[in-house]
């Protein structure tokens, strides 16, 4: 569409290229110029761009039935809660359309599990830099005052503490009675690929065991093979109550999940909360897809695999330079932080490296490729974005 006038509201700072088709890795415009895809649509296409399997069981689920409610049983949707509660370890799982309404459903389940213990005013200790949706609860719990700029009054019924950090923890739970719930990503992605260190999460699990919170773990981004594991919690040896997912669960199509276990697992009850769309049999069909590819072609497996060759080539080529403090990741989500600001750089990758990136915390260039590179394209990667680092400072 060439027209210089918009009907969309100006929510978004978007980029001029529009693309036409893609197929794994790659991305082609509408003027047929190749692209390497390294952001994955935010961590999504995760199985890559028309990846056949998924299109063919969207094209034939289609043409059967694609939504009846949930006033209905609804078999996909029944072997889909199947298939993620045993790759898990839960034993429940609600389903809607994001990452924002499975992290709703995991905070709704804070507030019945404080009402369910008789605590008034529940807190829940969310994290510095998190990042868990744009609905006014997850904007709320969100560690990043950008994002509230505009939207008070806050919901309140969060406190924020420095990620990472054990002694704040521990005060909190020493000074804080009404705390109900903990909830942190493994990995913060729009926090700038910082990982939770294995005491840290440990450390809340404990905690959580000992004073009847809930442990929660937002996955939306870390989830479904990411970070070299199902879940990147699992890469330090936890168990969550509650497991929020979405992004590569549909490989593009709309899904998310709020899974639970033990007592969170027992919270909900008709007519505490509802979807009308959520795990409709179309999007559930695609899940189970997803789910069956990954196990079968390995994928977190390959995630971590190709997330080490790509971290270490980066590490050898820009490991030096000047405008480099540090590269860090897990699995194939990896972050580059530079000394000066760079969100110029995703312009510039399109428009000189033809190949997607992100820059988050303004400073931080957010690598996300799909999680089906092989080594050849890890390495083109590798040789795009170096090459693109390196004449920063020439600019």
């Amino acid at each position: 569409m060439n027209s210089k006038h918009s009907y969309l509201m100006d929510a978004y700072s978007r980029q001029e290229i529009s693309f036409a088709s893609g197929s794994g890795i790659r991305l082609w415009d509408n003027d047929g110029v190749e692209y390497i895809d390294a952001i994955s649509g935010v961590a999504v296409t995760s199985l890559g761009h028309s990846h056949p399997e998924i299109a063919s069981a969207i094209a034939e689920q289609a043409s059967q039935l694609m939504h009846t409610s949930n006033l209905f049983k609804i078999d996909w949707q029944e072997r889909l809660g199947e298939k993620l509660c045993s790759i898990s370890g839960m034993e429940r799982a609600f389903f809607c359309n994001s990452g924002a309404e499975a992290n709703e459903a995991a905070l709704k389940l804070a507030r019945l599990h404080a009402n369910a213990n008789n605590v008034s005013d529940p807190v829940v200790v969310v994290m510095e830099g998190s990042f868990h949706g744009r609905t006014l609860a997850t904007l709320s719990a969100t560690g990043n005052p950008a994002v509230h700029c505009g939207f008070s009054p806050l919901v309140p019924g969060f406190m924020h503490i420095p990620f990472n950090d054990i002694e704040s923890i521990h005060r909190l739970a020493d000074q804080v009675p009404n705390i109900v719930a903990v909830l942190v990503e493994p990995v913060q992605g729009e926090g700038g690929v910082n990982a939770a260190s294995q005491e840290f999460m440990q450390t809340i699990q404990h905690l959580c065991h000992e004073k009847n919170w809930l442990f929660m773990v937002d996955e939306v981004q870390t989830g479904m093979g990411r970070t070299g594991a199902w879940f990147g919690h699992q890469n330090v040896d936890v168990k969550p109550d509650v497991i929020t997912l979405a992004k590569a669960l549909g490989n593009g199509f709309p899904i998310g999940s709020c899974l639970a276990r033990g007592r969170a697992a027992k919270l909900i009850s008709p007519g505490k909360h509802a979807s009308t769309f959520g795990g409709n049999p179309l999007a559930c069909r695609v899940g189970c897809s997803v789910v069956d590819i990954m196990e079968r072609d390995k994928i977190p497996a390959n995630a971590l695999i190709q997330g080490k060759r790509l971290l270490q080539g980066l590490k050898t080529e820009l490991g030096d330079h000047s405008e480099v403090l540090a590269i860090r990741g897990e699995g194939l989500m990896i972050g580059i932080e530079l000394s000066n600001p760079c969100e110029s750089l995703v312009q510039r990758a399109l428009v000189e490296h033809r190949i997607l990136i992100n820059v988050t915390r303004k400073n931080i260039i957010r690598l996300l490729p799909p999680l089906i590179c092989n080594e050849n394209e890890t390495d083109e990667i590798v040789a795009r974005v170096s090459d693109l680092v390196r004449k920063t400072s020439s600019h």
